[in-house]
């Protein structure tokens, strides 16, 4: 019996690790390889010249400024689209009072704010664009409208509001998923546990940060690892909305944008290889920090 189980477990397994190593760990072995050679993308031989790519990326002032502004996008998309999926999932789930039922029309608002998630990237881009537009967007002819036209700006062009503008844009088309997240965890969170707070006299703050907040903290590891994989990315809104794209002057370029110009505007498959595969360790350590950091502290204090 058991030598029939085995061989179901390796007939079971033996094709998806076979499907696995040649459709995922294989490209990733290449592009490695790629990274070490000096390959344009049309000629058929590439010189290896070793950490020679590796070594370009610390001199690569544009290269330099793509990762600055992944690391601000790493830290302010992931705290601020958590933190307000958390307070509507709240609002929500308990009304905002000492309530158990959540508010009327949650199921609505719940579908308004998913809405975005049935948009493309490329779809958000293109609306967010005519938002921010200096001469007849949205946001200007609001501000204009309610008399504070002095605040008025070109969004995307003005080095200090572009990366901000940019951002706005990635959490307000995640928060809405991340809310429903964070809203169906909660609904799992047992009633007495709430109940008990109420009869002890827990306020609404303490309530949420002593018995929601940690039984849904394994949630948020796992928005925080998706959210910074988007930060680290943002490739199609910049691409689409911002000028240059990537301007202006660099505030809004990403390493992505980097790594798709070298590629396939400047020819230097090696060099873009590089990028790609020091994107992919920055990846996997925020990914195994955030999944294993802090495990000693998922409790609940009550």
């Amino acid at each position: 019996m058991k030598h029939g189980r085995y061989r179901f477990i390796i007939g079971a397994l033996v094709p998806a690790l076979i499907l696995h190593a040649l459709f995922v760990l294989s490209p990733y072995a290449q592009a490695f390889y790629l990274s070490l050679t000096d390959w344009t993308g049309v000629a058929g031989n590439a010189h290896f010249v070793g950490w020679g790519n590796y070594a370009r990326l610390g001199g690569d002032a544009l290269f330099l400024d793509a990762l600055r502004n992944n690391a601000v996008m790493l830290v302010a998309v992931p705290v601020v689209t958590i933190g307000i999926g958390l307070f509507l999932a709240s609002m929500l789930h308990l009304g905002g009072r000492r309530s158990l039922h959540g508010v009327r029309g949650a199921a609505f608002y719940k579908i308004v704010y998913f809405f975005p998630q049935l948009l493309s990237l490329a779809i958000v881009a293109v609306l967010w664009q005519f938002v921010y537009n200096p001469n007849n967007g949205l946001l200007n002819g609001t501000l204009r409208g309610v008399g504070l036209g002095g605040l008025a700006r070109s969004w995307l062009a003005e080095p200090n509001l572009a990366l901000a503008a940019v951002m706005t844009v990635i959490v307000w088309s995640s928060v809405g998923f991340y809310m429903v997240l964070f809203s169906a965890a909660m609904d799992a969170i047992p009633k007495e546990l709430y109940e008990a707070a109420i009869i002890d006299g827990a306020g609404g703050w303490s309530t949420f940060r002593r018995i929601t907040l940690p039984l849904v903290r394994d949630n948020v590891r796992v928005a925080f690892v998706y959210l910074g994989i988007a930060a680290l990315d943002g490739f199609a809104i910049v691409q689409i909305m911002t000028v240059g794209p990537g301007g202006p002057d660099g505030h809004t370029e990403v390493i992505g944008l980097s790594l798709y110009r070298n590629a396939f505007t400047y020819g230097k498959f090696g060099y873009a290889s590089a990028m790609g595969v020091t994107l992919f360790f920055l990846t996997l350590v925020i990914a195994v920090f955030a999944l294993r950091g802090g495990r000693a502290t998922d409790r609940v204090e009550v």
